[in-house]
């Protein structure tokens, strides 16, 4: 990744490297608390609310070519069922692990003989900037990860009905009589004639029969 304007130390997901100094073997272990940016998480599906806390735990470790930063991540995520669209929430543990490069070293912690140009750089790296590193595009990759792609309220959810949208996990007896619709017009047909014994045994002629009385009349 090409390195980026300069940070600012004020943003909770910048973090500094001044004291732990490029000493190699150099370590330094840091807690902290941080309101979760926004989109934390699967769109559309699970994530961390916007301003919910975060808690983190890392360890910086200096190395030849850079800061090996280690951690884990800590909140509470919401979402909704993929079976039966309840909302849940489960508890987050997200662990990381990324190598932060100084900006003039190559691979191999060596000072670089000559600048690269950004175009010729790893889209892929991460840079020190001023002794600074910002902390966010890792902990959004890690959160992602460690998120559920089809959440679901419990593991044995059943789901809705497919007719009518009941929870099925609140009544597992739900159920629906199934028609064949290849009987339904017999269904029909069976309707009408015990309507028709019905008029017979009542003393009234069918309705059609009633009518063509009136017309002979």
């Amino acid at each position: 990744m090409a390195l980026n304007a300069r940070l600012d130390h004020r943003k909770p997901l910048v973090f500094d490297t001044h004291e732990l100094g490029r000493r190699p073997g150099a370590l330094q272990r840091l807690t902290r608390q941080i309101d979760a940016p926004r989109d934390l998480g699967i769109q559309g599906v699970i994530g961390v609310p916007e301003g919910a806390p975060v808690e983190l735990e890392l360890r910086l470790e200096s190395v030849m070519e850079g800061v090996l930063v280690t951690g884990t991540a800590r909140a509470q995520a919401e979402g909704e069922c993929v079976r039966c669209l309840e909302p849940l929430e489960l508890e987050l543990e997200a662990d990381f692990q990324e190598m932060f490069s100084y900006p003039d070293a190559d691979d191999r912690g060596r000072p670089k003989a000559e600048p690269v140009d950004d175009a010729e750089e790893d889209e892929d790296r991460l840079y020190i900037e001023d002794g600074l590193f910002d902390l966010e595009p890792v902990l959004r990759d890690a959160v992602v990860l460690a998120l559920p792609l089809q959440p679901v309220c419990q593991d044995d959810c059943l789901g809705l009905c497919s007719e009518c949208g009941a929870r099925l996990t609140d009544d597992p007896d739900h159920h629906h009589d199934a028609t064949d619709i290849r009987w339904a017009a017999l269904q029909g047909l069976a309707g009408s004639l015990e309507d028709g014994e019905k008029d017979e045994m009542s003393g009234e002629a069918p309705r059609s029969a009633r009518a063509n009385e009136k017309q002979e009349k």
